[in-house]
């Protein structure tokens, strides 16, 4: 049975720094790529960005672009997503899943608030 568990949310001022961990178990993690999506209140899931099996390709969300940075190690079978220069709008339940199946976690939550 696939698992997948995101930690590290929390509250964070504006401008400021977060890391986010997923860690996935019940398949061979280094055989898929793995994305974060996000579901910000009263809105539907927003593709945030994703990564190759490998880990040396990665792509981003405009919104996110330049500030976001998914990384993973799959010696620990875990998921990265690095959250710099926050904004309120980034504001959301952030959620790890496998690319091209409906495996997904619960989500981690994350509070951008003054």
């Amino acid at each position: 049975e696939v698992h997948l568990v995101e930690s590290g949310g929390g509250l964070v001022q504006p401008g400021g720094s977060l890391r986010l961990s997923c860690t996935a178990s019940g398949f061979t993690f280094s055989d898929y790529a793995l994305m974060w999506v996000r579901r910000a209140p009263g809105k539907g899931l927003e593709w945030v960005a994703a990564i190759n099996p490998g880990g040396d390709r990665t792509s981003y969300a405009d919104s996110v672009e330049g500030r976001f940075t998914i990384s993973r190690d799959n010696t620990k079978s875990t998921l990265y997503l690095h959250l710099n220069n926050v904004k309120p709008e980034d504001t959301a339940v952030y959620i790890c899943a496998k690319q091209g199946s409906s495996d997904r976690g619960q989500g981690t939550q994350v509070t951008v608030s003054s």
